[in-house]
């Protein structure tokens, strides 16, 4: 795998993919798992059922190394689930690959989910002193655990009461053979779309996947909602009452995909609100604005376009790094960045550049980066950040460092300056980008968290830790 030390970036967690109802739901669900491989790049998986028995395989690696034309004809069946993992909570290995299928008193069972559950520490040392053996360390096995051990008279009923023991973040996608379960949790933390492809129903952690296949975009699953279909068709309900939705904010900010709407809002034209708004809490006298590629793109149009200055492609990111077998030496980890980004010396030497990022974690890849400007003959750097900073970590499925490791946690502006080797610095207020996202949501910060900006979490935190709130 990439070794991520070299990169200073946060990292989602996953995406799940599902179809039902349609004679090619393996092809399609491989085609949908493409679309959202940037959600994940260390393991793949799909679980296809033709009513009877399961068809499946999972591995590590990128979609494509994962799949062929051979195992891809060996799926049964008009149904199936999909997954694209980057793990946060449990460790790396193919028993940590996704769906995560098992067999129980009442069938066939596979799972698949996206985010963190909080409390599933808890909740697996409660299971595991009452007789229950996890085969992964995976937070989505202890839906199974509690769905099988689980004395209510039907799977759906169980699922609910599997729920309501859960606190976290997830888009979750249950398969049997005979039913799909959807549900999402009660804050809507992490993104699940509702699409049609004919009469096939679609679920997507992001719509650019509904694109791909020629679907058509329905509607957001809501917050607490449960969904289920089979032989009867789609009916939907609500496990619990839905709470203060709270999207991840960073879903706009650098997840997902700029051709996706999440929440209703398109992420590439929030991303470019953003980039405006940053240009009005923090103008500077400049020759030339640059984006970080990729996902600073669109912010860094944003700002041009607002101030007027000229947008060039001042960085150029190298495609093909991505995974490599090859362990850097110290001196080469130190300069690491380099294997990702070039710096266009015809665009930056001579000039005053602003560098438009969306965030800064650590802070060790924006020195690096303004390294590389002045390197390139660059006069100065000023970095403009689409983000509030990052002082608090997530507990919902974003890999973050411990607190301590956060450079907004313990350092000011100007000293995060200093750190990096700009000419200045500036961040976006929280307030500026949730208006700039532009969600007609009513209701706290429209309807996005913002926790990882303010340390005010959606739910309970006691010492460093979410506890379970009432439902």
């Amino acid at each position: 795998m990439q070794d991520e030390s070299i990169f200073d970036e946060l990292n989602e967690e996953c995406g799940v993919f599902a179809i039902v109802g349609h004679p090619d739901a393996a092809q399609f669900t491989y085609y949908g798992l493409h679309a959202l491989q940037h959600r994940g790049q260390e393991s793949a998986g799909i679980v296809a059922t033709d009513g009877k028995q399961f068809s499946f395989h999972r591995g590590m690696g990128l979609v494509t190394e994962v799949f062929n034309q051979e195992n891809i004809k060996k799926f049964k069946g008009h149904v199936a689930i999909g997954h694209v993992r980057y793990s946060t909570a449990g460790g790396t290995g193919l028993a940590n690959a996704q769906p995560l299928v098992f067999n129980y008193a009442k069938g066939e069972l596979a799972i698949a989910s996206n985010g963190n559950l909080v409390n599933a520490e808890q909740l697996r040392k409660e299971l595991e002193e009452t007789g229950s053996i996890f085969q992964t360390t995976t937070d989505t096995e202890v839906f199974a655990h509690l769905i099988a051990r689980s004395n209510a008279p039907s799977i759906e009923e169980a699922v609910k009461e599997a729920l309501n023991r859960v606190v976290g973040a997830y888009a979750l996608l249950i398969l049997t053979n005979n039913q799909l379960i959807v549900a999402t949790d009660p804050h809507q933390l992490r993104p699940l779309s509702l699409g049609m492809l004919s009469d096939a129903y679609i679920f997507s952690s992001e719509t650019c996947a509904f694109d791909l296949i020629g679907a058509e975009m329905v509607r957001d699953i809501q917050p607490g909602e449960l969904l289920v279909i089979d032989q009867d068709g789609l009916r939907t309900s609500y496990y619990s009452k839905p709470k203060e939705r709270a999207i991840c904010s960073f879903e706009y900010v650098y997840f997902a995909r700029p051709d996706s709407d999440i929440g209703g809002v398109n992420v590439h034209a929030a991303r470019k609100r953003m980039g405006r708004q940053l240009a009005v809490e923090a103008p500077v006298e400049a020759d030339v604005v640059t984006g970080v590629p990729d996902s600073s793109t669109s912010a860094a149009i944003g700002f041009a376009e607002a101030t007027g200055i000229p947008y060039e492609l001042g960085l150029i990111k190298n495609r093909y790094v991505g995974r490599t077998f090859i362990q850097p030496s110290q001196e080469l980890r130190e300069q690491g960045v380099k294997m990702k980004l070039s710096a266009v010396r015809g665009v930056v030497e001579g000039k005053r550049v602003v560098m438009v990022d969306d965030s800064i974690v650590r802070g060790t890849t924006s020195r690096r980066i303004v390294g590389l400007l002045k390197e390139a003959g660059a006069t100065e750097v000023h970095v403009r950040i689409s983000s509030p900073p990052v002082t608090h970590s997530c507990f919902y499925g974003i890999d973050t460092p411990e607190r301590q490791q956060l450079i907004a946690s313990t350092r000011s502006v100007e000293e995060i300056r200093q750190e990096i080797g700009a000419d200045s610095l500036a961040f976006i207020s929280a307030e500026g980008m949730v208006e700039a996202i532009g969600s007609s949501h009513i209701g706290k910060n429209q309807g996005h968290c913002l926790a990882c900006f303010t340390g005010d979490y959606p739910t309970k935190i006691k010492g460093g830790m979410v506890l379970e709130g009432k439902r």
